[in-house]
């Protein structure tokens, strides 16, 4: 069932980022139990998030592959720790595994579906969002999590090639029936630092392109490698890049750090309205 009051996708929302995961690059966003997981949870959304995205599946590089079951237990129990806090936050499973996102629509209900590989390493995803007329991420990525990092050569630039393979994605997604595209530039998915900053100084350009844009920058190791940092410590490196993010056209902020995000939008939406 479609929520009564949906988000509007195309104005800056807040996704909160909750790893069900052992593994996730940044230490602090590992909740695996239940406690973590409701206290978690109950931080996003008393400090503003509008979404609230549970994965069960890290996707750092190199990070090592589960079984469809044991990533489909994660979630679940990520899910029923949302639905146990909050009946009407936004939920965002993030997976691109078919049977995981099923099992999801039909145990829970309207949601979005937020794929890394945007349908390329399980195909019947597609039809799964079809058919439940589901928002879908839709995000650039070469080979998979345990091999993109050797996948970072483009012939005509990260910028003109990403754009490019948005071109014809949105355009086979719709064709098969999705009808709400959500973008994802991939930052950190089979790009090098320098090609990650050069996608966000042009991420103005996907607006073109008609669909919401999700901006993934949160403590990633394009800020902390260039402050020689940590991702511990790149908080502030955060803020400096989402801020970018808004100013380019993103409309989803995928964060770890919810209450700053949340500020930031308000900022941001304050400046515009001038």
């Amino acid at each position: 069932m479609k929520p009564t009051n949906p988000i509007n996708l195309f104005e800056p929302q807040v996704m909160a980022i909750v790893n069900v995961t052992d593994d996730s690059f940044y230490n602090a966003s590992r909740t695996i139990t239940i406690g973590s997981l409701h206290s978690r949870i109950c931080d996003a959304v008393e400090q503003g998030a509008t979404i609230i995205d549970i994965g069960g599946y890290s996707s750092r590089p190199g990070a090592n592959d589960i079984s469809l079951q044991e990533e489909w237990l994660r979630v679940r129990r990520g899910l029923e720790a949302v639905r146990d806090v909050s009946k009407d936050v936004v939920i965002s499973v993030d997976t691109f595994r078919a049977e995981v996102a099923r099992n999801a629509i039909e145990e829970f209900g309207w949601m979005i579906i937020n794929d890394i590989s945007a349908g390329e390493l399980s195909p019947e995803i597609i039809d799964v969002v079809a058919e439940s007329d589901v928002p879908y991420v839709a995000m650039h990525m070469r080979g998979t999590p345990q091999s993109m990092q050797h996948n970072t050569h483009y012939d005509g630039g990260v910028v003109a090639e990403v754009y490019s393979y948005f071109e014809q994605r949105v355009k086979y997604l719709s064709m098969r029936g999705v009808k709400h595209i959500i973008i994802d530039p991939g930052f950190g998915f089979a790009k090098s630092v320098e090609q990650n900053y050069e996608l966000l100084a042009s991420l103005n350009k996907f607006s073109d392109l008609g669909c919401p844009i999700l901006a993934g920058l949160s403590r990633k190791s394009m800020i902390y490698k260039v402050l020689d940092s940590t991702p511990a410590d790149a908080l502030a490196g955060t803020i400096a890049l989402n801020w970018e993010a808004l100013r380019q056209g993103a409309t989803i902020l995928r964060v770890h750090d919810v209450r700053e995000a949340v500020q930031q939008v308000k900022l941001y939406n304050t400046i515009k309205g001038l």
